[in-house]
């Protein structure tokens, strides 16, 4: 199944329309990538009780893009006939059984069509109130209510009614993307919404002001994120793509005469940006992870800042604009006049506040009191996915909210996964876990270095205050209180 060619005029103009992200349209929700990505998580969980994993994710988004399965190893890292027979075949056999009906590389756009649309038809009225991204969720009541409540888990996809407005944040960056030369950088931990936020405002600036290319850099090898050269190609070879544009690379990268930033300012300036007619917009989703590989952070980034200081005088550069994705401040030392986070505008993404999670549950059909929701709050702090993991538990189960926070911090409680997946991650880095354990048993945080204090803010973990870092929620203290103290005594 080698699938059908970018090179055709059918599939680059099915790309152009649908490529980079679903469109969104504010009478009717609509099918793109993101919508049937979801479909066929939820189809697979259903079926099997596994989520896509990241490399199926990959396959499918390549598929949805009429790549072949050899483009699809040049772009993501792999042999071809692993993803074709390892992971192709494996993804089409299981989706057939879960849609039951048979599914190939050619026709699972429209089965997942057909169960995205069949679902809609299971699902009850949605007033107009709570429909459209930059409506926000707007309910009086508890017969705006959802049934079939998809699982948290990642973005909330673009025609939910799921999706909560930060007080003013998306119409402050929705204005902003519009002005010329724009750069916005929407910074929030782990788990609180900024792919979500990213994906409306480059479905606003599509819908307004011109195209979008999207770069999620959770799904970049570190192959790719290691290599200034490979990075910046792969980011030149995605817009071109996800613009409808042949791939000119080995025409226009000169590296006897350039250097890779050169060479990949020289593609956007002397090709992409002249093809596209009007306003280019590029997100960077979870920017951060370049952190880890610090000369090649600092090229990357002193780049984007360069573009940024271009679009103050150069009419061609204004067409461009940026939106980045941190979990943190950056923790590598870079030039203050090459860092494009003391510039444009920053968005920083807050916990929910208890009017929005009542609406939330509202949502969910849940008519929770205030009291309930303060207690879930104290609890969760706030933290969005961990709110809306907790009203998932109790509008899909027979659990009340007593019973749901009383088990909450124990290994058999609706968060355990998420944290064993937290306590996962400090494992990784020893000082990193001293370090949170010091914060949890409320030692002197003083002697935080700044590289642990941002890694321990990415993860939600912890939060800022005047008096140091303390613990995030309840949720995470008595959880590591508990479980840190054992560890570090073995």
């Amino acid at each position: 199944m080698s699938g059908q060619s970018l090179d055709s005029p059918h599939m680059r103009e099915e790309h152009i329309k649908e490529a980079s992200l679903q469109t969104h349209n504010r009478s009717e929700p609509s099918y793109g990538w993101e919508t049937a990505k979801s479909t066929a998580d939820n189809v697979l969980f259903q079926s099997t009780q596994q989520h896509l994993s990241d490399v199926e994710c990959k396959v499918l988004e390549g598929a949805w893009l009429g790549k072949t399965y050899d483009q699809m190893a040049m772009d993501y890292g792999y042999s071809p006939e692993y993803l074709n027979k390892d992971v192709g075949n494996k993804l089409w056999r299981k989706l057939t059984a879960g849609l039951g009906e048979r599914v190939g590389k050619r026709n699972f756009r429209e089965a997942l069509r057909r169960a995205w649309q069949a679902e809609l038809e299971r699902s009850s009225p949605i007033s107009p109130s709570v429909t459209g991204a930059g409506e926000g969720v707007e309910t009086s009541s508890v017969s705006s209510q959802i049934t079939n409540i998809p699982f948290p888990e990642g973005a909330v996809a673009l025609s939910s009614p799921l999706y909560v407005q930060r007080n003013e944040v998306e119409s402050c960056c929705y204005e902003a993307i519009a002005q010329p030369g724009a750069l916005l950088r929407i910074k929030a931990p782990a788990l609180m919404g900024k792919t979500s936020l990213v994906n409306r405002i480059l479905d606003q600036a599509k819908q307004h002001i011109g195209k979008v290319v999207y770069l999620d850099l959770t799904s970049c090898d570190r192959a790719f994120l290691s290599n200034l050269d490979k990075f910046l190609r792969r980011l030149c070879a995605i817009a071109s793509q996800q613009l409808g544009l042949d791939n000119q690379l080995n025409d226009r990268w000169d590296t006897d005469i350039l250097g890779s930033n050169d060479n990949c300012t020289a593609y956007f300036e002397d090709y992409l940006l002249p093809a596209v007619d009007g306003v280019l917009v590029v997100g960077i989703d979870e920017c951060d992870r370049l952190f880890a590989y610090p000369e090649v952070a600092e090229d990357i980034l002193g780049m984007l800042r360069s573009w940024h200081e271009k679009g103050k005088v150069s009419p061609l550069w204004q067409r461009l604009r940026l939106v980045i994705s941190h979990a943190t401040d950056v923790y590598i030392p870079l030039d203050i006049n090459q860092s494009p986070f003391n510039a444009g505008i920053p968005i920083e993404l807050k916990p929910f506040e208890a009017g929005q999670v009542e609406k939330l549950a509202a949502l969910h059909g849940l008519a929770l009191s205030g009291h309930d929701v303060q207690m879930l709050m104290d609890t969760v702090g706030g933290h969005p996915y961990l709110i809306r993991l907790a009203l998932y538990q109790l509008s899909t189960t027979e659990m009340d909210l007593p019973s749901l926070l009383a088990d909450a911090d124990s290994d058999s409680g609706i968060y355990s996964a998420h944290l064993r997946s937290q306590l996962a991650k400090l494992q990784q880095d020893a000082t990193l876990l001293s370090a949170f354990h010091q914060v949890v048993n409320k030692r002197a945080v003083a002697v935080l270095t700044t590289t642990q204090e941002y890694k321990l803010c990415s993860t939600g973990l912890v939060r800022r205050e005047s008096s140091g870092v303390v613990t995030s929620c309840q949720l995470y203290q008595t959880y590591f209180s508990r479980v840190l103290s054992r560890e570090l005594a073995l």
